[in-house]
């Protein structure tokens, strides 16, 4: 597989946005997310998503993802499995207060989100992704120095079996808006290695 941002679209694209030879600018608007029901029982589905589309069944893509500007409660920018509203994947750095921001991914399926986090710091203003698919499973890991990467989750995509697209997003799902900053993109083969140990069923 090769990464060209020119193969790249936008779902819901944003108003203000620049992409350059190995950069991502997205700058977020106010009342932006993807959410869908569970606990809050609202649905949001209206954050920008830059994606490429691939048949490709094993790969990992890597991102580094610059926040400084986030600001407000549930600013985010980070990773994205996009197949329609009620089946994606995401992950990133979610701010939260003075004090903390919480590191963490959604997956939804069927039209049902969940929401996995860890506190961290909220001066940590950077962050890379890694998203790694083996058929119709992911695992997705973060890395604060962009070479000790380790795992967030893994996951299943009940639509994600076949041609699937993959990229970035960000989004201010409150009145706040900020810049997110998207470089170091890779593709490469699949970096998660097969299960050694107990066998199939």
């Amino acid at each position: 597989m090769t990464l060209n941002l020119h193969d790249f679209h936008w779902t819901r694209p944003p108003k203000d946005f620049h992409i350059g030879e190995d950069c991502i600018e997205i700058t977020t608007e106010p009342h932006t997310d993807l959410w869908q029901r569970t606990y809050y029982r609202f649905r949001n589905d209206n954050a920008p998503v830059l994606q490429m589309t691939t048949d490709e069944r094993y790969f990992s893509f890597t991102v580094k993802t610059e926040f400084h500007g986030s600001h407000q409660r549930f600013d985010q920018c980070g990773i994205a499995v996009y197949l329609d509203s009620e089946n994606w994947l995401k992950a990133s750095v979610e701010y939260e207060n003075e004090r903390i921001q919480h590191l963490g991914s959604v997956v939804t399926n069927h039209g049902y989100s969940d929401w996995a986090t860890t506190e961290i710091a909220a001066g940590i203003k950077t962050m890379w992704y890694r998203l790694s698919r083996r058929e119709d499973d992911y695992c997705i890991e973060c890395s604060f120095d962009g070479s000790d990467f380790r795992q967030m989750r893994v996951c299943h995509l009940w639509k994600g079996a076949e041609r699937i697209r993959f990229g970035v997003y960000a989004c201010s799902p409150e009145d706040s808006s900020f810049k997110a900053v998207f470089t170091e993109m890779a593709l490469t083969e699949c970096q998660w290695q097969a299960h050694n140990g107990q066998q199939p069923d």
